[in-house]
């Protein structure tokens, strides 16, 4: 069987660990275990037409880890999200949730589950709707109350425990869907787009408890489009196009580690000084007081900074700027 993510590396017990898009062995216990992973849906009503949303998705999710699951809108994270919690059925290949095949019962009761667009009933108030949740997970009485207040607060939201959802901004449904995963005090969080529609200090909460979550042991899987938050939280990360896994693995083996280009900063430029800058085939760019030079790589640096001091100009700053994840998105992804 082969797939986007790679082939099958390794063999424990009766199932296989998949591989990374770079050959990557996963050590340590899979509590995700998704391999050729298909969905094909039937669109149109007159005419049906076959659409095929995921094309043999492979990965894997260890214990304890930080996953981020990446791609352009409509590369199927939504839709291979759903088929992991059971909402949807695949069309092809398997996915497991702690060693139980998908769709599982019992594998549901260790996840909490954050949609992409929770919906919360609008006349429920954040603490009704959290209890509610509560109770279909099975939790009852002074403990289900008391845990619900508890996460209301984890989340930020605890001042607004009684108000009704209708009048609550788009950022807090969000923190109140997010209570409402914690509440029932899963083993693993699936999260799809947790920052949507958070503030910069909201993200940062999140962000946070993020941490602090999986510092208690919980496994965090989550899907987001802003690239910074997972180059800066995540142990791992798979990236769909189309469909398919184009990169899988660690991403700091991901990124490259040389210098793709230099910034350096000048003051006191002269006109001069920039025009011999553009002939020698340096770009410019003047903002405020100060001249940025794009160098290419690194080596060339040493020929900018002594032209620019023997033309009598300040050097502010020099910064190497080595690839992002955002860079690695953009050149497989898109």
């Amino acid at each position: 069987m082969s797939s986007g993510a790679g082939s099958i590396v390794e063999e424990r017990g009766e199932r296989a660990v998949p591989a990374g898009a770079g050959g990557e062995a996963l050590d340590g216990e899979l509590l995700i275990d998704v391999r050729g992973l298909l969905k094909t849906f039937q669109v149109g009503f007159l005419r049906r037409k076959a659409v095929e949303a995921v094309k043999g998705v492979s990965f894997g999710v260890r214990r304890g880890e930080i996953f981020g699951f990446l791609g352009p809108n409509g590369a199927g994270k939504t839709t291979t999200i759903k088929m992991l919690t059971g909402l949807i059925a695949p069309t092809g290949g398997e996915a497991y949730l702690f060693g139980a095949r998908v769709p599982s019962p019992e594998a549901r009761r260790k996840i909490g589950f954050l949609p992409e667009n929770p919906y919360v009933y609008p006349y429920l108030t954040p603490r009704e709707f959290v209890e509610l949740c509560g109770r279909l997970s099975g939790m009852r009485g002074a403990a289900l109350r008391r845990r619900t207040m508890e996460v209301l607060d984890q989340v930020k939201i605890a001042y607004a425990a009684d108000r009704q959802v209708r009048r609550l901004s788009k950022g807090m449904l969000q923190r109140t869907g997010l209570a409402a995963a914690l509440v029932a005090d899963p083993e693993m969080l699936i999260l799809d787009e947790p920052m949507s529609g958070l503030d910069p200090v909201g993200r940062k909460e999140v962000r946070d408890l993020i941490f602090a979550e999986r510092d208690q042991g919980r496994t965090i899987f989550f899907s987001t489009h802003i690239l910074s938050d997972v180059e800066a939280m995540c142990d791992r990360v798979a990236i769909l196009r189309e469909g398919h896994v184009v990169v899988s693995g660690a991403i700091r083996q991901l990124l490259r580690g040389d210098v793709l280009r230099t910034d350096v900063t000048l003051a006191g430029a002269s006109p001069a000084l920039l025009e011999e800058l553009g002939a020698l085939g340096f770009a410019t760019t003047r903002r405020g007081d100060v001249v940025m030079v794009d160098v290419e790589g690194e080596a060339r640096v040493r020929e900018v900074l002594q032209r620019s001091l023997t033309a009598g100009a300040q050097v502010v700053e020099v910064t190497p700027r080595r690839e992002t994840l955002e860079d690695l998105f953009m050149r497989r992804a898109l």
